[in-house]
């Protein structure tokens, strides 16, 4: 909490926290983590005591547990892990955010939090709209897959769009935006025949196939004979190479994230792409994006999400794991792609 604390709770509050006190080798174990509970007792000036409903396990996390240069700052060993969050206001000394608002921080993975003023969103959710989509489909992942497809990619009318980890929080919109902006053929890779099946029966996705059947270049070949002209990559491995080899001359690839290499060591890297020599003879445009950079487009992405959210339009998935002692358990299964759309932990009892 900042600054000196000036206004006493009518009674402290006792927070759950999930630290990282490990940095992890490889895949995440259990022991890298530890609950930790905490009191809270006072706000200070312009603060929130946020009591959380919700919050987001994502991939990128993982990164930030490794204490190396990133485009964000690592994870502090003996720190609560931050990430966003969807609760209700308790108590406020910040005009504008009153007790019983709902809203999203940054406050991560704890059951309660005291957050300045300038860290709180207030939110007001429209009728068929589920507050928890404001951590998936109208949230972060959302806006990834909007500015990704849209910015980066510049899709056009009658592309042909490969996805790679569609059934997840991000893919799982960028096949449904394409097919409603125009895309002639939508092509997703997913970890299952389940998968697949809510790829090409729910979202409209005009094909899929499981990378676990087949090689991913083959497969994808044969759902894409006439080349492929977007790449959205949430993988990296033999998903890029298998685009690179698909890719039509001037093809466009947004790469979102690697998830296949994110729990390598040095001594346990994969092997590398080998066909690269594919950008040059096929003039391909190819850009790593951050969406960060692009948070100014989160008005306009909500404009216009948001209402095919509510209609039905856009389908969204949620796989809730409940309660702050089993968020460890919530991570290492999105590693490891047990998630359908976004995974969230509930915390009901806060």
């Amino acid at each position: 909490m900042s600054g000196a604390v000036v206004h006493p709770l009518p009674r402290p509050v006792v927070t759950r926290e999930v630290h990282l006190v490990r940095r992890p080798h490889g895949f995440p174990e259990h022991d890298d983590f530890a609950l930790v509970d905490r009191e809270l007792t006072g706000l200070g000036d312009r603060e929130v005591l946020v009591a959380n409903h919700h919050f987001s396990v994502d991939p990128y996390m993982r990164g930030r547990m490794n204490d190396i240069p990133s485009y964000v700052a690592p994870y502090a060993l003996g720190e609560v892990m931050d990430g966003r969050a969807i609760g209700t206001v308790l108590a406020s000394t910040a005009d504008g955010i009153a007790v019983g608002d709902l809203v999203r921080t940054n406050l991560g993975w704890r059951t309660h939090g005291i957050a300045p003023a300038t860290g709180v969103e207030r939110l007001d959710v429209p009728d068929g709209v589920s507050p928890s989509a404001y951590l998936g489909v109208l949230g972060v992942p959302g806006l990834t897959a909007w500015v990704g497809l849209l910015d980066v990619a510049g899709l056009r009318d009658g592309d042909t769009v490969f996805v790679s980890g569609a059934a997840g929080a991000v893919g799982s919109l960028v096949g449904q935006l394409a097919r409603l902006r125009g895309a002639s053929r939508v092509i997703g890779s997913a970890g299952s025949s389940a998968k697949v099946a809510w790829l090409t029966d729910e979202l409209g996705f005009d094909v899929a196939f499981s990378y676990r059947d087949a090689p991913v270049r083959r497969s994808l070949r044969a759902a894409a004979p006439n080349g492929i002209d977007v790449y959205f990559d949430n993988v990296g491995h033999d998903h890029l190479e298998a685009a690179l080899a698909s890719a039509n001359d001037f093809a466009r690839f947004a790469v979102c994230g690697m998830i296949a290499g994110y729990n390598d060591t040095a001594d346990q890297r994969s092997p590398g792409v080998r066909n690269l020599a594919e950008i040059v003879r096929k003039r391909l445009a190819i850009r790593g994006f951050i969406v960060t950079d692009s948070l100014d487009r989160n008005a306009a992405f909500l404009q216009e999400v948001t209402p095919w959210v509510a209609g039905g339009h856009i389908r969204s998935r949620e796989t809730v794991v409940d309660g702050i002692d089993h968020a460890v358990d919530a991570f290492r299964g999105l590693l490891r792609g047990e998630n359908t759309g976004k995974m969230l932990v509930a915390l009901h009892d806060s």
